[in-house]
């Protein structure tokens, strides 16, 4: 692209160093930034103050046509044209006059619903991540013709001193501005803002073009049968799409098209807290140069402490595709076949697996239950549910219900089986039970899978409703229904009345009198 330097919107600029390989940026980052390599080959940096995303400090632009759209509130929060234009001009100050680190890449494995977007770093390191975690264009001709549909401006290294005048919560600022397909950054370090930044617009876009938008893994059969996996942190999404025996489409960002499912990124961007080889041998090994660490601790041979959350329990890594040896190429599969919802039930009322009717589906997936357990945090001693509209709240722009209505034409139209996974705990709630066995776990995905699950013979589990299978191949009888598995069924009783009585008091905000979006009879009843 001739002339990139007078198309960056930005005074005096210096050198431009444009999709440059990753040899380089490595060195860069070594050389300039302070990151060190481990001794498996991954470049190792931290992110300063900032180990994970600001919410807080996350804005939209309020004004038309977007206002219309976004659902405003905690998540999606409002700021005024003015401050925007205060804080990009804040932006483009910092980044004027430096050698520019400036990366092109495509969110969207599809063609019919890719985004090109353009960030814009001063940060060596953050230019790796940003290849790592999208589609990189392959060939001369793409980097040539490349035509940005949106740009991020991401000014780390300046703050907003102005903050309280302007009515923001602190001197980091995450700003998108939908009119004007442009984002700024400025603050925080933090690249987990970027991934999820270009994910809460794709959520914003594709809903409006009918593509439903999703917070999910998906991984494809030999046989080319494609499953989902939705779920929050720390129910199992990860793992258990990562399957020897099912090639892998990506880990956590997907778009439903005509087409099919496709992937968003180009990588993936995983916990290391407590990696362990043995369990996770996948992620261990996609650990290597290519890969980012993000806030390890290492000794003086870059052996690194998966072990120590000293600096953060949010330990990361950023590795592309490729690193996962059975991955598809193309990062894409069809309409997919099975959808599971996974929860990791920490008051130990839901069964292991249950199979949803359509409007079960819309039900679960507008709730999206898991639970914190006990002793996460100061204060909790007992469960505490937790629930994330459509397994991914904090990053959907417009309402809820828009990507549910999405999801269920998409259930009707291809027929899609969808199930709800408990991976949390059995016997009782925790401290009294235990956690589901990995082996019943994986047992019941792959009934799902093979198709099994379906030949069952079926009974009902009060108060949720839930259809569960009275036998299932590998997995142990008594665990299928959770009250059976309580010695003190009374006890199991009361706390499946809390936590359906949880269920309704939550789905409660989906009934205002402009609403038609009613489910309520498809969930727990009391």
């Amino acid at each position: 692209m001739p002339d990139i330097e007078n198309s960056l919107g930005l005074e005096n600029v210096g050198k431009v160093y444009r999709n440059l390989d990753i040899d380089t940026l490595i060195k860069h980052a070594v050389d300039n930034e302070g990151a060190k390599v481990s001794s498996t080959g991954a470049l190792m940096i931290d992110t300063g103050i900032f180990t994970g995303r600001s919410p807080k400090d996350k804005f939209f632009v309020n004004q038309d046509p977007s206002n219309k759209y976004i659902s405003w509130g905690d998540i999606n929060q409002a700021v005024t044209k003015d401050v925007y234009e205060d804080l990009l001009t804040n932006s483009k100050k910092q980044l004027s006059n430096k050698d520019l680190y400036v990366t092109d890449v495509y969110c969207g494995a599809s063609l019919d619903s890719r985004k090109s977007v353009r960030f814009i770093t001063e940060v060596a390191w953050q230019a790796h991540f940003i290849q790592n975690m999208f589609i990189v264009p392959q060939t001369k001709e793409e980097l040539d013709n490349f035509k940005p549909e949106f740009t991020i401006y991401n000014s780390c290294k300046t703050i907003d001193k102005s903050y309280v005048s302007h009515n923001l919560h602190s001197e980091v600022y995450v700003v998108f501005n939908v009119e004007e397909n442009c984002a700024i950054i400025g603050g925080t370090w933090y690249a987990g803002e970027m991934k999820k930044g270009v994910f809460s617009m794709m959520n914003y876009w594709l809903p409006l073009e009918g593509k439903l938008s999703m917070h999910c893994s998906a991984n494809i059969g030999k046989d080319g049968d494609t499953a989902l996996f939705f779920g929050l942190s720390g129910t199992g999404k990860t793992t258990l799409s990562t399957d020897p025996n099912r090639a892998l489409i990506g880990d956590d960002e997907h778009g439903w098209d005509d087409n099919g499912i496709f992937n968003f990124e180009g990588g993936c961007y995983a916990k290391v807290i407590n990696l362990d080889e043995n369990s996770e041998p996948e992620i261990f090994g996609a650990i290597k140069k290519g890969a980012i660490l993000e806030n390890v601790i290492y000794d003086e041979n870059g052996v690194v402490d998966y072990t120590d959350g000293s600096k953060t329990e949010n330990t990361r890594v950023s590795y592309p595709l490729e690193h996962i040896e059975n991955h598809t190429p193309d990062m894409k599969g069809g309409h997919p076949k099975n959808i599971i919802f996974l929860c990791a039930d920490a008051f130990g009322v839901l069964p292991p697996v249950s199979k949803l009717t359509r409007d079960q589906a819309m039900y679960y997936f507008l709730s999206g239950y898991t639970a914190k357990v006990a002793g996460t945090e100061r204060g909790i001693t007992e469960p505490v549910a937790t629930f994330s509209s459509c397994f991914g709240e904090a990053f959907l722009p417009l309402n809820p219900t828009v990507y549910a209505e999405l999801l269920g034409k998409k259930i009707d139209k291809h027929n899609v089986n969808v199930f709800l996974v408990n991976t949390g705990w059995t016997g009782g709630p925790y401290g009294i039970g235990s956690r589901m066995s990995i082996k019943n776990t994986r047992a019941c995905i792959n009934a799902i899978l093979d198709g099994s699950i379906n030949s069952s013979e079926f009974e009902m589990l009060p108060y949720f409703n839930l259809s569960i299978p009275k036998t299932l191949s590998g997995v142990d009888t008594e665990v299928l229904n959770p009250r059976n598995t309580w010695e003190d069924k009374e006890a199991y009783d009361e706390t499946a009345k809390k936590l359906a009585g949880m269920y309704i008091e939550n789905f409660k905000k989906y009934l205002t009198l402009e609403s038609e979006f009613d489910f309520t009879a498809a969930g727990p009843q009391l």
